[in-house]
């Protein structure tokens, strides 16, 4: 495998970029196969200057995906994050974005068949944590549709829609929406709501770790004194959650909030977990926007918005906002979320390896 190339499809997924491929496609030992995806990426390296990865823990994401035999899924998507500067590949979370380009690549790569026309929905397990996701797809003539009117905050230009509705993610990784099985947890001194809405987040007010919330992630990053705060508050919570010891995990996610400035629901600034995200990802936007309606938690407090039982809260983050559709019934249960997001097919072809990265 080494000396020939494997089948690659570089697609961006919301305000990620990653690498798609058929589980068929890659090794079926995991050992074998991580190897393999340290040197598509090129890490450990800052630059990953000899791989495909774009440097950033946003652009070094992988999607293994293969036709389900599930009764209730079309497919089943791996996420696996790509450490830039360490020779580690994690499946201990979903990706939201990357999630976006799942069904336009299965569409692709003729895994739901063939005759497609409309808007076709693409039922897709999770297998990261067990949950069902439904993307909506639109195609024409038998070609998926990636041009449309539809933006999000963090891509330039307009795309196609693609609206994702999530079911039953609370507890996904974490076995239950507040693992602590409380509202509010205080670690270091600092008041907490450990929640996992389809990502594990600990949620805190930004105040608190003494900034404002409305930093720039340049300004954040190169706050050693809080980012030394925040990864001993995220070792500490990691057990909690029952997350295990998350030292070279990249969950739970570390997410301050503040007031919306910009006619939003709630302002955050996320940790993922060790560089400031550059906006804020798709679970973890659902499992703030959670957060942001529980009584009593540090993000209720400084959150602005109407709660009814059908709630749309805009999420603001550095580069503008995302959009989370809660339900919540009448005895304080979320049910559902959705959220809108985008995709686009970069490259398709192959990528290859040095015959010794094996």
């Amino acid at each position: 495998m080494s000396n020939q190339g494997v089948s690659c499809m570089w697609m961006r997924g919301g305000t990620s970029k990653g690498a798609y491929f058929l589980a068929s496609d890659l090794p079926s030992d995991e050992t074998v196969r991580d190897a393999l995806l340290l040197r598509v990426m090129g890490s450990p390296d800052d630059r990953q200057i000899d791989g495909i990865g774009g440097a950033d823990p946003l652009a070094s994401k992988v999607a293994l995906i293969k036709k389900s035999e599930r009764d209730d899924a079309d497919v089943d998507y791996l996420f696996l994050q790509v450490f830039v500067d360490q020779a580690i590949v994690s499946d201990a979370q979903n990706c939201g974005n990357i999630l976006a380009g799942v069904g336009p690549f299965s569409i692709e790569r003729g895994l739901l068949g063939s005759d497609h026309d409309g808007e076709i929905p693409v039922r897709i397990f999770m297998q990261n944590t067990g949950q069902i996701a439904v993307a909506r797809v639109l195609v024409k003539d038998g070609e998926v549709q990636y041009e449309g009117d539809a933006r999000i905050d963090g891509v330039p230009g307009f795309s196609a829609a693609l609206p994702i509705t999530f079911k039953d993610t609370a507890g996904s990784s974490c076995g239950a929406l507040l693992p602590t099985g409380n509202t509010v947890d205080v670690i270091d001194d600092i008041e907490v709501t450990c929640i996992d809405n389809g990502m594990p987040v600990v949620v805190m007010r930004a105040q608190d770790m003494g900034i404002s919330g409305t930093e720039s992630r340049e300004t954040l990053e190169a706050n050693e004194a809080l980012r030394e705060k925040l990864e001993s508050i995220r070792l500490q919570a990691g057990p909690m959650m029952n997350l295990g010891d998350v030292m070279s995990k990249s969950v739970p996610k570390m997410t301050m909030v503040s007031a919306p400035t910009k006619g939003g629901a709630i302002s955050t600034r996320t940790f993922i977990p060790h560089r400031c995200h550059a906006s804020i990802g798709v679970l973890g936007a659902v499992s703030v926007a959670t957060a942001a309606v529980l009584e009593g938690s540090p993000a209720k407090e400084v959150a602005v918005f109407t709660e009814v039982g059908h709630m749309s809260l805009e999420v603001e983050h550095p580069i503008g906002s995302m959009t989370v559709i809660l339900d919540k019934s009448e005895d304080g249960e979320i049910g559902s979320a959705a959220i809108l997001r985008t995709a686009r097919k970069l490259f398709d072809g192959q990528v290859f390896m040095h015959k010794n990265g094996l």
